[in-house]
């Protein structure tokens, strides 16, 4: 692994600093992601009960008090239920609107490594090829067998390191986007359910959070 890198040369080291980059936000957004699920079955696990039993300001008092972005639109809802249908709603996509980007945390920052690495393995790429035909140049037809193999093995070994690093990272971005999205378009059909059971008497709707 060692002399992969070293015949990777120095486009290697930003390679290898997107790679630890990309791998913290990764293993970052998996606990992160873990703990706010367990977090909304637990907060759910509280205030359906609450809700049954008509303590909106009790529900909404838990949903303040577990602070995540789900529970905070929620909390919202419960917050607004004085409000007209269309303000109540209007309040609700505000408040997705601001605890989306804590959903979206680093993953701006996960697809630009995505497309940096790429880049870099091509630049890494093209750098070895020029080397490699510099050797053929100044060694007439076949050169340097041994610095030709070298700029070969450069710009190879540097596409690899940079598509081993950019497919993970794509897959991961576009995993947490999805995962984000779905969190807080269940957050929403959670108070959509919710408001119908409160305002309208529907007991069919169910109150839950996956």
């Amino acid at each position: 692994m060692i002399d992969m890198i070293k015949n990777g040369g120095i486009i290697m080291i930003p390679i290898l600093l997107c790679g630890v980059a990309a791998t913290f936000i990764i293993i970052e957004r998996i606990v992160y992601f873990t703990g706010l699920g367990k977090s909304n079955k637990a907060l759910m696990s509280k205030i359906v009960p609450m809700i049954s039993e008509k303590d909106y300001i009790g529900a909404s008092i838990e949903c303040r008090a577990s602070s995540t972005p789900t529970s905070l639109v929620i909390g919202r809802a419960l917050d607004s239920l004085d409000f007209s249908d269309e303000e109540l709603h209007r309040a609700v996509e505000t408040e997705s609107a601001r605890q989306y980007p804590r959903l979206e945390r680093f993953l701006t920052a996960l697809g630009i490594i995505s497309n940096v690495a790429t880049l870099l393995g091509l630049l890494g790429t093209v750098t070895g090829n020029i080397k490699a035909f510099g050797v053929l140049g100044d060694g007439g037809t076949m050169g340097n067998p041994a610095l030709l193999a070298g700029s070969i093995s450069e710009a190879l070994v540097t596409t690899a390191a940079g598509l081993i690093i950019a497919i993970p990272s794509v897959i991961a971005h576009n995993f947490f986007v999805v995962k984000a999205d779905r969190l807080m378009t269940e957050a929403e059909n959670t108070v959509s359910d919710m408001m119908l059971k409160i305002r309208h008497g529907d007991e069919s709707k169910e109150v839950s959070v996956r």
